[in-house]
């Protein structure tokens, strides 16, 4: 029977609580909703579902699966229980196997299954399991680190096809006991009866050279490895005394050369590597890692610090950008020239001034003019006038939803990692600030994971002492690859950078996750919000002005008083105690802003916690009077008229107010706006300008500013199960549409998603047992074909088959084949290209 149909059959037995659970684990598969039970099989038995249910389970359940995958046939029918699996499995016991199928049932990654015949009656009754037939695409050509068998490798391997009768000859001849061979699947055989048990392969590799067991040792978790001239030519009549390992297995097929590089260990020979069986370290508790100790105190002192001088940091990059917006790549991001100007303002380093950047754009506290190409403030930013906690949740919300990873600013690009600085080319070897290569589709999931994991290892650390778990990038992943270990390539390639970022958030302090990382872990933004209200210290609202024309802020100063006196002084030094440095041209940049001496007196009195030192008002004043003497101001264009009450009532009129109008002259006023945007109003006005030069005018195409403005994020966790209403009109529609499993075609143009699923499935299936098959092909002008053919592969919407009446090979396109099934063999089929 179909394996779609099985697992269809399986799901309406169901009670509706368990299908409940189901989509609560899987929600892709009622997104879209599903019309019956066999659509609902069908898409639980996709790969790309498969592969995202995969994900979610932790090592012991892999195990488990991908034992049950080893030990049977889903093309034959041949199904496991768990005591069979149980003895492949050391460790484990019939219990624990029998409830992680169970859970894996629950899952419909497996389902229930008729034994195998001539199973014992006693074994018949337990209870048997087959996986989704999926599974072998999707856990890959190495399930439990174990590699192909010796008559796949024959079948995928020219090579060693070729090579592999000489060298079972040679074996025999040499008295080996071994059985001689005619033909590379008859020499497969024989090499894999030969290294079928632990006995066989130790009696073999007692004649090994030194060294050999050790080199076996490193295939012992992984079939593949690399080896320099793999497929060099190693014979077991030539080797003399000192013989090396590689060349020794290679000699007698222990080894099977993939390329010139690697090398492959075969199925038997890994199985009776690790005793016979296909797991070794089954365990149903994850590792307890040795942890080291920090104080409550130490840990909440080192997250406040972080977030104050963040939020500090945060301040003065958007007054540094708004004094003068960073330009942009002609390929996108900020060059190395713009992020060395920004760190120099900052007094950070590159590596931190980037983190920030990139934390202020996905924050959206930044953003792109797409006039100037460069990246500004936006008009009116809400994030300035908010209470220090809530711009720290805004800052935290942004990044636990953004697809943007800030730490990898710095990193390689791919293709140049692992490649020393100083062989890398100059260009396009790091990933700049504001790029599309920091861009990763599964940062959300990754980041709100590694926050569930540092909670569960420091609730299972407990605190009873009063002190923290120090938990490492080490630790985290040790976790996460026990965990889910179908994603452990993804946790090891931004944990560091994740547990960097939540540090300067002071999600994590001292090493240690803190109570605003727990507060987050466990979806409770407002309890993070009264716990930093309660304890991160309030904005100062003064400073301290010196006689050395310097003002020293005694702690973390309120933004918009960092950004006022950034105006009128030069900031030094780092952290809370910043130091505001006044000159002549500082005052000068603040009368420039619209500032006059009275004023910044008047703002120096009122902010600062000792009076104005004279240096001080004796450098305002005096810079003041000075100031003004030349005015240098903007202008696109100029209007030049002998006419001057018509310049006076153009410059009055409100038509023309847009284009700022200024007189400079009884004849001459001056625009903001290009000469030919200014000819143009004029015109509209019933006027005859002439535009002067020959210089082409900038056209500016004028976007609406407004809708381009942020708002405050709000993250919202990854979406995991589907709302109540709509699994419960998702489970009436089920219990409606009963388990029709739809049509058997392959293109689903009629069947829908179930018959494409099946007709695969039975193209899949016919392909693994080389079988004829009987389909019903449409031609261009709309006429149905039944051919009787063997198909050899199937991808890209097409499959190739190979007709045995016309000894003849085709290439059809899926969506033409409206229905499938196995043909009656009449006749042996004669052979065809693999």
């Amino acid at each position: 029977m179909s394996l779609i149909r099985a697992l269809s059959k399986e799901l309406e037995a169901r009670s509706d609580d368990s299908l409940r659970a189901l989509f609560d684990a899987r929600p892709d598969l009622i997104s879209p909703p599903v019309p019956d039970f066999g659509a609902l099989a069908a898409r639980a038995s996709a790969r790309l579902s498969v592969q995202r249910a995969l994900e979610r389970l932790n090592r012991p359940q892999m195990q488990v699966l991908e034992t049950l995958h080893l030990c049977t046939n889903t093309d034959t029918g041949h199904s496991a229980s768990a005591a069979g699996l149980r003895k492949m499995i050391p460790g484990s016991s019939g219990a624990a196997v029998e409830r992680i199928l169970h859970s894996l049932q629950d899952l419909a990654l497996v389902h229930r299954a008729e034994p195998p015949h001539g199973t014992p009656e006693s074994a018949a009754k337990q209870r048997h399991y087959l996986p989704v037939g999926s599974l072998k695409d999707v856990v890959g050509i190495y399930p439990a680190g174990l590699g192909r068998s010796y008559t796949e490798l024959v079948r995928l391997q020219p090579a060693f096809a070729q090579r592999v009768v000489q060298l079972v000859s040679e074996l025999h001849r040499s008295g080996v006991a071994i059985h001689d061979a005619t033909t590379p699947m008859e020499a497969a055989l024989a090499l894999q009866h030969w290294t079928s048990s632990p006995e066989a392969l130790n009696s073999i590799l007692s004649t090994a050279p030194e060294r050999t067991t050790a080199l076996l040792a490193r295939f012992r978790n992984w079939a593949m490895g690399a080896v320099p001239q793999a497929q060099r030519k190693a014979s077991i009549t030539t080797e003399g005394s000192d013989v090396g390992p590689v060349d020794w297995l290679l000699a007698r097929g222990l080894l099977v050369p993939l390329d010139a590089a690697h090398v492959e260990l075969p199925h038997s020979v890994g199985l009776s590597l690790r005793g016979g069986a296909i797991i070794n370290d089954f365990t149903l508790q994850p590792p307890v890692p040795e942890l080291g100790r920090t104080s409550a105190v130490l840990r909440r002192n080192a997250a406040l610090s972080a977030i104050s001088e963040t939020l500090r940091l945060m301040g003065e990059l958007l007054h540094a950008v708004r004094e003068q917006p960073l330009a942009t790549l002609r390929s996108g991001g900020v060059g190395v020239r713009e992020m060395r100007r920004l760190a120099e303002l900052l007094r950070i380093d590159q590596q931190q001034a980037g983190l920030l950047l990139e934390l202020a754009a996905l924050a959206g506290l930044i953003r792109l003019d797409v006039d100037s190409s460069s990246w500004i403030q936006p008009p009116q930013l809400e994030w300035l006038v908010l209470p220090r906690q809530e711009q720290w949740l805004w800052l935290v919300n942004a990044w636990l939803a953004s697809e943007r990873v800030p730490s990898l600013v710095g990193q390689p690009i791919n293709g140049t990692r692992g490649v020393p600085p100083a062989h890398r080319s100059a260009s396009g070897s790091t990933i700049i600030a504001l790029s599309a290569e920091a861009q990763r589709p599964d940062a959300p999931l990754v980041r709100k994971r590694i926050l569930e994991i540092l909670h569960e290892l420091t609730v299972e650390a407990g605190s009873a002492d009063g002190t923290a778990p120090v938990l490492d990038a080490e630790v985290v992943l040790q976790r996460a690859e026990w965990a889910q270990p179908r994603m452990a390539r993804r946790f090891s390639s931004m944990i560091r950078g994740v547990l960097t970022e939540a540090e300067l958030l002071g999600l994590v302090g001292s090493g240690a996750l803190s109570q605003l990382g727990s507060a987050l872990a466990e979806d409770q933004p407002e309890a993070a919000i009264a716990i930093l209200g309660e304890h991160l210290p309030a904005a100062l609202s003064h400073v301290l002005l010196q006689a050395d024309l310097t003002a020293v802020a005694p702690g973390y100063l309120d933004p918009g008083l960092t950004g006022k006196l950034l105006v009128m002084a030069d900031a030094e030094g780092q952290g809370p105690a910043t130091i505001y440095r006044f000159s002549e041209g500082s005052i000068k940049r603040a009368l420039d802003t619209g500032y006059d001496a009275a004023g910044i007196l008047e703002f120096l009195r009122e902010h600062s916690a000792t009076a104005v030192p004279q240096p001080l008002q004796y450098l305002v004043e005096d810079t003041a009077l000075r100031h003004g003497r030349l005015r240098v101001g903007p202008a696109a264009s100029f209007v030049h008229s002998d006419d001057e009450d018509a310049l006076l009532e153009l410059l009055s009129g409100p038509k023309a107010a847009h284009l700022k109008l200024e007189k400079i002259a009884p004849t001459v006023l001056v625009s903001a706006a290009p000469p030919r945007e200014t000819a143009q109003v004029l015109r509209n006005l019933g006027l005859s300008p002439s535009v002067d030069g020959a210089d082409e005018p900038v056209v500016r195409l004028r976007g609406n500013q407004a809708a381009q403005d942020t708002h405050r994020p709000v993250y919202t966790a990854p979406r995991m199960a589907p709302g109540t209403e709509e699994v419960e009109a998702q489970l009436a529609v089920l219990r409606q549409g009963g388990a029709a499993v739809g049509h058997r075609g392959v293109s689903g143009h009629h069947a829908g998603e179930t018959g494409t699923q099946l007709g695969l499935e039975a193209l899949q299936r016919a392909i693994r047992l080389k079988q004829r098959i009987s389909m019903n092909v449409v031609d261009g002008l709309g006429n149905a074909n039944l051919e009787t053919v063997v198909p050899l592969s199937v991808s890209g919407g097409r499959v190739r088959v190979f007709d045995p009446a016309r000894e003849t090979e085709r290439v059809l396109s899926i969506h033409r084949i409206i229905d499938i099934e196995a043909a009656e063999e009449t006749a042996p089929v004669k052979d065809f290209p693999a």
